[in-house]
């Protein structure tokens, strides 16, 4: 067989199993040798994570195989044994009917650089084990924002090979005619610069800014004093701000833009008629609209205008007034919503009444419930006035789920649970009920994930594939670190840890998903700075979709249409390896967090 490290001929291999079955740490060491010196690359069969293991973390290979192994870490050299074990029992893959088994090396606590060797399977390439592993990571994958900037030029000494001119200045917008007001009639002028790149396109949505800023800035609320020195190379840190803020700032200004100052209502989105083409932001010059006011802009807004009012109120120095602009600007965009409690953007309709057409991306939701809630809770605890409760939307009575774009009902939670001493009576009292709902929720995740093929919660539901995957896995990993933080127990921190894992190459691909990260990465994602600025590696510290066995980008490559396995580093591929703020977004969180609670122990 042969298969990376690990080459023995079939015969070879027959005349050494007695030894094996006698002398299994002698005959693996031997097995692993006579790989190391033939053959050029490691074992596909083992998925690990591909950036390394905390040295007091769990620590989970899995094994590609349809029987239990014995396996070995050792050093790089294949020469010194640190731990030897057997791999656990065999489980069937729901997903793709595929076997694996589970390697586990939680027992070795020993930094440094090692190899895992097995007795069937061959050797997996090197792997580190240490403190403040993913550091490097979690600060690329906030650096990644700086890198989505829009108005603004990204110099080399910030920027390195990925510097760039200034694309998008934004000064010159036109109201579109379903964005039409007495106040600004179509073909009005304002000004919107700033802000994110939403994804591979060069567009700009409130509805998916607004739980990707409410994300980075629960990562602040919930860690403030431990990313108080945090610094990424950004124009802006030699401030007195963290860098995770003056990041926040770059898009919560532009979001300030997108109000209407006459009414309080709020633009759904700041786009081109259509996606504009592969070239170089500097290139572009395809006209740009503010496009209809909607409830769920103006909900998406009104909640992270609140928390950033919060956070923001800390740093009355450096930033005066705008913790009050913040306050006031999410009171008006909710009083708007109140008065217009069912305008949901719908492009087809739209499209069928007005011209131009507008054919990118809609981030349509037609239920609002979970948006209620986020801004009424927001709200309350930022302004501490239990009037913008809404009868019927608080207490919630939805089923707990993973936060998405369009499903921000569990932001609420966050942030009932962080204020839960603090917060006003009328919602004090349901607080219990709904963290033993949340927690039970977690438990449900925690149980299906002992049997998935990957052990990682990700895996529990087929229906975790869809367009942007690895998101659900990065949103389950906090969720579960909420979980953690309102009970103490370590399973739950440690499950977050495992989606890491699989984010990283425990996966049924064997790619670590974030550009520039393992030794197996996206290469070709969909991006429009990353494929047309004539650099080989893509824009470090993005996370790729993921798995999508829906594949509507139609390309032709995928390897099958498995759920887990439905992925294709290919530019064309959309649907797969596009990357998006608000996949980043929990990735940044997740690492960070995680980051922090080991470094504690």
């Amino acid at each position: 067989m042969k298969d990376g490290f690990f080459y023995v001929c079939r015969s070879e291999y027959s005349a050494m199993k007695s030894i094996l079955l006698r002398l299994p740490l002698l005959a693996a060491t031997i097995l692993c040798h006579a790989g190391h010196s033939t053959a050029q690359s490691a074992s596909s069969a083992i998925a690990m994570n591909q950036t390394g293991f905390y040295t007091a973390g769990p620590k989970t290979a899995i094994i590609r195989s349809g029987q239990t192994e014995k396996f070995y870490i050792t050093s790089p050299d294949l020469r010194d044994t640190l731990f030897t074990g057997t791999t656990g029992p065999v489980h069937v893959s729901a997903l793709s009917g595929r076997k694996t088994c589970k390697a586990d090396f939680s027992g070795v606590q020993q930094k440094g650089h090692f190899v895992l060797c097995t007795s069937g399977s061959g050797v997996s390439r090197p792997f580190v084990i240490g403190d403040s592993i993913h550091s490097t990571l979690a600060h690329a994958a906030l650096k990644g924002f700086y890198f989505q900037r829009m108005s603004v030029s990204l110099p080399e000494r910030y920027a390195g090979p990925w510097h760039r001119p200034a694309g998008h200045p934004d000064h010159t917008i036109y109201v579109h005619p379903s964005a039409a007001s007495a106040g600004r009639p179509a073909g009005t002028v304002i000004s919107s610069p700033g802000g994110w790149y939403d994804a591979g396109d060069y567009n700009k949505y409130i509805v998916n800014s607004g739980i990707t800023t409410g994300t980075l800035l629960s990562l602040y609320e919930d860690y403030h004093p431990q990313l108080a020195f945090c610094k990424t190379n950004i124009p802006e840190s030699g401030n007195s701000l963290p860098d995770l803020l003056d990041e926040v700032l770059w898009n919560l200004r532009w979001m300030l833009t997108m109000q209407d100052p006459l009414d309080g209502g709020v633009y759904h989105k700041c786009t081109t008629a259509e996606f504009e083409g592969f070239i170089r932001p500097e290139q572009a010059s395809d006209r740009r609209y503010v496009v209809q006011k909607s409830t769920a802009a103006a909900l998406n807004f009104a909640a992270v205008t609140a928390q950033a009012a919060r956070v923001f109120a800390s740093f009355p120095v450096e930033l005066p007034g705008l913790a009050d602009s913040c306050r006031e600007a999410s009171v008006k965009a909710w009083a708007w919503a109140v008065a217009n409690p069912n305008v949901i953007y719908d492009q087809g309709k739209l499209n069928a009444a007005l011209d131009p057409d507008i054919n990118t991306g809609s981030y349509g939701d037609g239920q609002l419930n979970d948006e209620w809630l986020w801004a009424s809770t927001e709200l309350c605890i930022t302004t501490s006035d239990e009037s913008f409760l809404r009868p019927g939307v608080f207490p919630p009575a939805l089923p707990l789920s993973v936060q998405s774009w369009s499903d921000v009902q569990t932001m609420a939670y966050f942030s009932l649970f962080r204020y839960r001493e603090r917060l006003p009576s009328a919602i004090a009292a349901a607080v219990p009920g709904l963290q033993q709902r949340f927690l039970a929720f977690a438990d449900s995740l925690a149980i299906a994930a002992a049997n998935t093929a990957y052990a990682t919660p990700m895996e529990t539901d087929v229906r975790n594939f869809v367009w942007g995957s690895n998101a659900v896995c990065a949103n389950q990993g906090i969720l579960l670190l909420y979980a953690f933080r309102l009970s103490g127990d370590k399973k739950y921190r440690d499950l977050a840890l495992s989606n890491l894992d699989y984010i990283l190459g425990r996966n049924a691909t064997g790619y670590s998903y974030v550009t520039g990260f393992g030794t197996r990465t996206p290469m070709h994602p969909h991006h429009r700075p990353s494929e047309t600025d004539n650099v080989k590696e893509p824009v470090p510290g993005l996370l790729a979709g993921g798995p999508n066995p829906g594949q509507q980008d139609k390309c032709p490559g995928y390897p099958n249409n498995y759920p887990d396995e439905s992925y294709l580093d290919d530019v064309c591929s959309y649907a797969s390896n596009e990357i998006a703020i608000n996949w980043n977004a929990p990735l940044v969180y997740l690492t960070f967090a995680l980051e922090f609670l080991f470094s504690e122990h």
